[in-house]
């Protein structure tokens, strides 16, 4: 491990630590499996800054509001990144929105933001962090928002010295929505709902008009990624758009900010294919919606993409697919890993794969 990374582990020990003792309450710990009466207010806790993570909170806004039991549902709060807040806003699940700047969290109790949350007096307060990755941030958030709540997270050492009660991982699976949602069995019993959502787009007259001009099948592939090193090669998404005409589909190429070269690039390996314009998030979820097939990278728009329920061709590079991936249909998960590590047919294999799973959904019944 680099010297670097063993410093910030060291660092973020230390503020465990502290924060746990710091924030330490009598009879705040309670013993695993003890289960929760239904809340009256819960909030759940994603400060970090990526829209794919907010998008894997909503399968427990949904188990929230049809699971917990209770005669009323109780109103859901979520605490996410400002950069990221427009994933989940107005998702019909949803009540209050909260956008957080955590760069001043040093702070404590007077961080700001953090005096307004400790007001809402919640019942229960879900630090929504992975398991394979917790967030000392996410934790000490939690703990903060909720001084006199029950505090649920994974349960990982050191952050869950923070929790009133850390909820072992989920056994038999791997896959991210899954175990997120599970950390709700305390109040919900064992039954959960996985399954991503996402509020109807709010787009304007003029992308409708760009929608209603797209005439026969079309596809949306993606060809953009936060980390380059997990993007498929340009060449292979295009032969992925060369499969989709053959299939008797119009490839859209979509892409996200300093993107558009790339779409260029693909499309012209793709005679016949078009570039989409600009979109926001919400007019990308209505195209993919509209065109009903998707091809992208492991990345933001794939989980969108599952979200607003068009069938998911996701190819993997160097990234965990049995953890991030949405292998149930009408979706399928490709690892590519070890086609690009032997160099040889993986534009084959990517326009197979397309091939194949566009003409998978042309025989399904309408």
């Amino acid at each position: 491990m680099p010297w670097y990374k063993r410093l910030e582990l060291w660092a973020k020990l230390a503020l465990t630590f502290a924060a746990s003792a710091l924030l330490w309450r009598p009879g705040r710990r309670r013993p695993p499996g003890t289960p929760l009466p239904p809340p009256r207010k819960i909030l759940l806790v994603r400060p970090d800054n990526r829209v794919g993570e907010a998008l894997l909170t909503t399968p427990l806004l949904r188990t929230l509001k049809e699971l917990t039991g209770a005669e009323a549902p109780p109103s859901v709060h979520v605490l996410v990144h400002a950069k990221v807040a427009r994933a989940l806003a107005g998702h019909p699940s949803l009540d209050a929105l909260i956008s957080f700047d955590r760069r001043r969290l040093w702070l404590g109790p007077l961080a700001p933001g953090i005096r307004p949350l400790r007001r809402e007096r919640y019942d229960v307060v879900v630090d929504c962090a992975n398991w394979e990755a917790p967030s000392v941030t996410s934790a000490i958030v939690s703990r903060l928002a909720g001084p006199h709540a029950a505090v649920i997270g994974p349960q990982v050492w050191p952050v869950s010295l923070l929790h009133s009660l850390s909820v072992p991982a989920r056994v038999g699976t791997r896959r991210e929505a899954a175990q997120r949602a599970h950390l709700l069995t305390p109040l919900t019993h064992g039954r959960i709902i996985d399954a991503l959502s996402f509020r109807e787009p709010n787009i304007g007259e003029g992308f409708r008009a760009y929608l209603r001009e797209l005439q026969g099948p079309c596809a949306v592939v993606n060809p953009g990624g936060r980390l380059g090193e997990r993007r498929i090669p340009p060449e292979a998404f295009a032969a992925a758009a060369r499969a989709l005409l053959a299939a008797g589909r119009l490839p859209i190429i979509a892409w996200g900010p300093g993107e558009e070269p790339l779409a260029q690039t693909v499309a012209k390996g793709a005679p016949g294919a078009r570039v989409a314009p600009a979109t926001n998030l919400d007019e990308l979820a209505a195209l993919m919606r509209a065109a009903g097939l998707t091809v992208t990278n492991n990345t933001g728009p794939m989980h969108l993409s599952v979200a607003v329920g068009a069938p998911t061709l996701g190819l993997f590079l160097r990234m965990d697919m049995e953890r991030w991936g949405h292998p149930s249909a009408p979706h399928r998960m490709v690892d590519l890993t070890s086609d690009v590590h032997s160099g040889s047919g993986l534009e084959a294999r990517v326009f197979e794969e397309a091939r194949s799973f566009a003409l998978s959904l042309a025989e399904k019944p309408a």
